[in-house]
């Protein structure tokens, strides 16, 4: 009667499977076995890394790849020793190690990742392996109190555009935009202020703020897939020839997105924009001005602690590991 292996299982002690750079990644390796098994060796294996992956007609494979963790350990045996026999029942090998710092956050992407998971291998004489796996999520904080000042502060962007064939007595359109700041977390909403004045001969059709993520794959250096995809929008009415429009204080809310922190990873590159578009009413182009903001996991606190919650704020309790939308179409 061959002999079985009843559990082989990788087990963490933090049941959440969350874990922040530097912390210690501890738990155990479970084997339960029917019978006396001699064994070469337990084979323990943390691996974390980032892989860009472009699925076409001609091509499955992994365009680039980079390493974050790669450590190995034997919980069981020594190299060249005799086999250990291992009694019938439950077994337990323990393990413990310190995760670095400056690890890019878990991401799952539509053609990228950066994932991090453990894999042991118990092996026999005779050649044969189990095997397990393990997968933990490591998530990389982005505190908006420890980064630049300036992203406290208001931020501002103009632009001054022709619209239509030029000719006398046809000005430009002037657009002023301005944030309340440059860094958000989940929850909050940013605040948008704007003028838009009207000089040219053609009628705008709208005005729109759009909040965008922007994921950008990367391989050998350069960019070979982008999407962007809008996250949430506010819009308003037309502008007829010589008129104006004021947006005072428009509040654009920012939903639970996943806290990813890629800083680390040269693979893939995450990008958060406000964007205020202009929509001529005839055939000419969106006139589009970007706003590059952060998006940061804690958010800013007075001097006393306290939070600078605006009226009506509402943070998230628990935020998504996943996007949903990845499967969506992107913007083009």
């Amino acid at each position: 009667m061959p002999r079985k292996l009843l559990k082989f299982l990788i087990l963490f002690d933090n049941t959440n499977l969350l874990y922040f750079p530097g912390q210690f990644l501890s738990g155990r390796v479970l084997v339960e076995l029917e019978e006396d098994t001699p064994s070469l060796g337990l084979h323990f294996h943390v691996i974390g890394e980032g892989v860009v992956r472009l699925r076409t007609p001609r091509r499955d494979r992994p365009a680039d790849r980079e390493s974050y963790i790669d450590f190995r350990m034997r919980l069981l045996g020594e190299p060249g020793s005799a086999p250990v026999v291992l009694s019938p029942g439950i077994h337990s090998f323990p393990f413990k190690l310190g995760l670095p710092l400056g690890l890019p956050s878990t991401f799952l992407g539509k053609h990228g990742w950066v994932q991090y998971y453990c894999k042991a291998a118990l092996r026999e004489p005779q050649g044969l392996v189990h095997k397990n796996q393990q997968v933990f999520i490591v998530m990389n904080p982005i505190d908006l109190n420890l980064e630049p000042p300036i992203l406290a502060q208001p931020f501002r962007c103009e632009i001054e555009h022709k619209l239509g064939v030029s000719c006398m007595g046809s000005g430009p359109v002037l657009c002023r935009v301005a944030l309340d700041r440059g860094g958000y977390v989940p929850g909050e909403t940013i605040a948008i202020s704007a003028t838009v004045r009207n000089h040219s001969r053609v009628t705008i059709k709208n005005t729109k703020a759009a909040l965008t993520e922007t994921i950008s794959y990367m391989s050998g250096g350069k960019v070979v897939h982008m999407e962007t995809r809008e996250l949430a929008s506010l819009r308003r009415g037309k502008i007829r020839p010589g008129q104006s429009d004021e947006w005072n204080n428009q509040q654009l809310y920012v939903p639970p997105l996943p806290p990813t922190n890629l800083r680390g990873c040269h693979l893939i590159k995450i990008q958060y924009d406000v964007y205020f578009i202009i929509v001529p009413k005839s055939l000419e182009k969106e006139i589009k001005l970007q706003l590059p903001i952060m998006m940061a996991t804690y958010p800013l606190r007075s001097n006393d602690g306290t939070l600078r919650r605006k009226h009506n704020t509402h943070y998230p309790t628990t935020l998504p590991i996943f996007r949903p939308w990845l499967e969506e179409k992107a913007i083009e």
